[in-house]
């Protein structure tokens, strides 16, 4: 996904069921592979997209940026790699060692206490999200596990994407600049071809 999409989301996906309800309604838990949005944990009143990698009790660590997820590679036909980006050994193969100074408070306590035999084992409860573009995503790496009750829900569709700066489309108030923009450029900066693209999950094999 690219700054600057809108999405339609899926808000019953990952809602919890009662005895009749979940008979009805196609209500299921995160699973490895599945793209959520979900409450920023460091700022709840943003909401992040990033792909679920792990959930509780996978044991996961990357080797020069291969995921490996309980012991095995694994294919990931959707990660981006930017090439020529200098080496980065927390981040290609975390959770090697980190240069815990630039963590985040929550990345920080998420090592010491979930980190067995270089591998993260995911608690109870979380979720380990992980932007698709590895090299350029600040995600659970960075600011620590998803808390399950952040999730939101399941992308569905991109129905709209326009090509703008990062700070207008992640401030909650849109600014009378933004509002010009789009009004000026909406035919040239709209991305045509993201129009209506379906977000799939794609299952992770454990």
């Amino acid at each position: 996904m690219l700054v600057g999409d809108h999405v339609l989301v899926d808000k019953l996906a990952y809602a919890p069921a009662d005895a009749v309800t979940s008979h009805l309604l196609p209500y299921r838990e995160v699973q490895r592979g599945d793209v959520i949005v979900f409450r920023y944990p460091l700022d709840i009143s943003q909401n992040y997209v990033k792909r679920a990698i792990g959930i509780p009790g996978d044991h996961v660590r990357l080797a020069n940026k291969q995921l490996i997820l309980n012991g095995k590679p694994v294919n990931e036909p959707y990660a981006v790699h930017i090439r020529g980006i200098a080496d980065d050994p927390y981040r290609d193969s975390f959770p090697s060692a980190p240069p815990w100074s630039s963590l985040r408070p929550r990345a920080v306590e998420m090592l010491r206490q979930h980190v067995k035999d270089g591998e993260l084992v995911v608690p109870p409860g979380f979720i380990l999200a992980i932007g698709d573009n590895r090299e350029n995503s600040d995600d659970s790496r960075f600011w620590g596990l998803v808390p399950r009750e952040n999730v939101v829900g399941m992308p569905l569709l991109v129905y709209w994407s326009f090509e703008a700066p990062t700070d207008d489309s992640i401030d909650p108030n849109i600014g009378i600049g933004h509002v010009l923009d789009v009004a000026a450029h909406f035919f040239t900066k709209t991305r045509w071809s993201r129009t209506f693209k379906l977000v799939r999950p794609y299952p992770l094999e454990h």
